[in-house]
């Protein structure tokens, strides 16, 4: 290949294309003259094939890029794990978890790395439950390293092209359209393989599998992102706002590169941080190449999609704006929300998550006929591990329905489904340093840097399902302010604790085990239970915007001092119910330091148009269930 840098000059071990790790033996009998096959109970596949007589191996594809710049293709490597039977004529589909974090922050709540026990340059520890779980039931595992680490060469880009197409390099790979070679320099050919693969992963593992989707990439059948960013500006922005600065895209592009390589790729990241636009935050091409949701119309690979809605690393909004697409384009998916933050489903729903993720891929990629994709189209956590299912999401029904800002007297103003009668505004001034809980609590309170907006006790439970949207008229006597707006539950009730440690679990010393495995990865994983915790208030969901980008995301407008506009921007998505005798809380803002990393430091004066002012909320039953409720 030409200018392949060829490993086996970088010191790893020769390795044949069939190198084994021989630590057991196929439970599956058959017959001499028969090609063996899967088995099929009750419609899923069945453990029949051997985990420690499983062929092991590690592979190289030559890239279509030169993400260092160093004048040689990118390398991308990956390890196989695939049944014994593939030698006598078994035909397999590919699981792939494609991952920057396999030599550097390691994947899972155990924290497990790529390990090579006996230095013959095959994994013996292979992080996760995949391969434990599926090699025995007829499938290969793939876990293939991002360009730039672990075993590939180049460097991060932080979901830039050369990132988002490395796993489509293994994928042309498996079909045909790409050589990989082993250690020794020895071509390999997928001829095991059926045809079809699926993606799965965690955050960063999960926008490489929605990054590889979105190329239309033909082999690929199914994706499982689960918790990954969809629109990389919407990961450190927001409307406007910085809400992770100081080059934050870079910064993940070193912690992920490994050590020995940092310096190397220094010019890499240097080039990232002089183009991410911290300085403005607005959107540009920069951010364009690092955009799923648009490319989706490319998409034909089912999507099997899980996010926490409490999940304050990779927002919600990363998981709506993406479905929101895949409905548009009628892509066959299901959905799973969460009350935890960023958690795994495996820790949070283990043994319904395992089955179901196991039916999931007999049905896209076995080809198997298990009633999966004609059950409900909704999996939602409601309270801690009560689950609904609902046949789609929003859940139907949803109406969007206007909620007008009402004054106040002494204390808070009020809430109601009509404007109030005459022209009255309410004014505030920005306060950089405000915390969250200061903007929260004792809504009744006046308070200078805020304004508070209570319903009156529910008289029935109010149920949102959606995207809210806060619209304002207001004047500010600067030339930029920010805007925040926070929806609030105020009622006692017990909770998933999202926002204590462990993102709503508690990981346990006690273990469980999935699959088949050997002494060095026996396939066993701590056991977690729910987090909960009893409060009077609960922060539903929350947004913020730049002023000065009112009319577009890709150029700022100062304001006119003292002039009047109209502010519109979204909250993050939520589906959550308001329990009878609660309150529903808004509170608008303008800094909101523990939402954005650089608070509008203007201190602006903000004077609000209340009869112009409205929270939009997506009400399961619209404005019926709203008057019902009592607003």
């Amino acid at each position: 290949m030409a200018g392949m840098r060829r490993p086996w000059r970088r010191g790893l071990a020769v390795l044949s294309v069939t190198a084994l790790a021989v630590l057991g033996v196929s439970p599956q009998a058959v017959a001499a003259d028969e090609p063996p096959t899967i088995v099929v109970t009750d419609g899923v596949t069945q453990p029949v094939f051997g985990y420690g007589d499983a062929i092991r191996e590690r592979l190289f594809v030559e890239s279509t890029f030169d993400s260092d710049k160093d004048g040689l293709r990118d390398i991308i490597a990956f390890d196989v794990m695939r049944p014994k039977a593939t030698q006598d004529g078994l035909k397999v589909p590919v699981v792939m978890d494609a991952s920057p974090y396999y030599t550097t922050l390691c994947r899972g709540n155990d924290s497990e790395c790529k390990v090579d026990v006996d230095g013959d340059g095959l994994l013996d520890k292979w992080p996760l439950w995949y391969d434990n779980y599926f090699v025995p039931r007829g499938y290969a595992v793939i876990l293939l390293d991002m360009v730039g680490t672990g075993f590939s060469t180049g460097c991060p880009t932080t979901n830039a092209k050369e990132d988002n197409i490395s796993a489509k390099q293994a994928i042309n790979w498996l079909n045909g359209r790409a050589t990989a070679r082993n250690a020794a320099g020895e071509i390999v050919k997928a001829d095991w393989h059926n045809g079809k693969t699926g993606m799965i992963g965690k955050s960063y593992d999960g926008s490489l599998a929605m990054a590889t989707a979105v190329t239309g990439v033909k082999g690929l059948t199914t994706i499982v992102p689960i918790g990954g960013p969809t629109e990389y500006y919407d990961y450190v922005r927001s409307n406007g706002v910085v809400t992770r600065g100081n080059s934050y895209v870079s910064y993940l592009a070193n912690v992920v590169t490994n050590p020995e390589r940092r310096a190397h790729c220094a010019p890499v990241r240097d080039a990232i941080g002089a183009a991410d636009g911290d300085e403005h935050g607005d959107y540009t091409s920069f951010w364009n190449e690092r955009s799923y949701v648009k490319k989706v119309p490319n998409q034909t690979a089912s999507v099997l999609l899980y996010h926490g809605i409490n999940d304050d690393n990779v927002r919600a909004d990363h998981m709506s704006k993406y479905w929101y697409a895949l409905a548009e384009n009628d892509v066959p998916r299901k959905l799973w929300i969460s009350q935890e933050g960023h958690v795994d489903p495996f820790d949070s729903r283990r043994e319904v998550w395992v089955n179901t993720l196991h039916r999931w891929f007999d049905f896209w990629l076995q080809g198997i006929s298990n009633g999966i994709m004609d059950e409900p189209r909704l999996d939602i956590e409601r309270a801690a591990d009560v689950w609904e299912t609902h046949a789609d999401w929003p859940i139907p029904g949803m109406a969007q329905t206007e909620v007008f800002l009402q004054p106040g007297t002494t204390g808070a103003g009020g809430l109601k489904l009509v404007p109030t009668a005459k022209p009255v505004t309410s004014g505030f001034q920005d306060h950089r340093t405000q915390s969250q809980t200061t903007m929260i609590n004792n809504p009744d309170v006046v308070q200078p840097n805020r304004l508070a907006f209570l319903s009156e006790p529910l008289t029935a439970p109010l149920h949102i399902s959606g995207t809210p949207t806060m619209q304002i008229r207001a004047s500010a006597d600067q030339t930029d302010t920010n805007f925040g707006v926070i929806l609030v539950d105020y009622g006692r009730d017990e909770r998933v604790a999202h926002r204590a440690s462990g993102e709503g679990i508690i990981t346990l010393d006690t273990k469980d085990c999935w699959g088949l495995g050997n002494e060095h990865d026996p396939g066993c994983y701590r056991q977690t239970v729910k987090r909960v915790a009893t409060a009077d208030s609960e922060l539903v969901t929350k947004g913020i915007m730049d002023a000065q980008n009112r009319i577009s995301l890709r150029q700022s407008v100062p304001l006119v001092p003292g002039e009047s506009y109209n502010f519109t921007w979204p909250l993050l998505p939520e589906d959550y119910v308001f329990k009878a005798g609660h309150r529903i809380g808004v509170i608008l803002v303008a800094s909101y330091p523990q939402y954005s990393s650089q608070a509008d430091t203007t201190l602006a004066n903000i004077t609000v148009n209340l009869k112009s002012s409205k929270i939009v909320l997506p009400v399961v039953g619209g404005t019926a269930a709203a008057h019902a409720a009592g607003l």
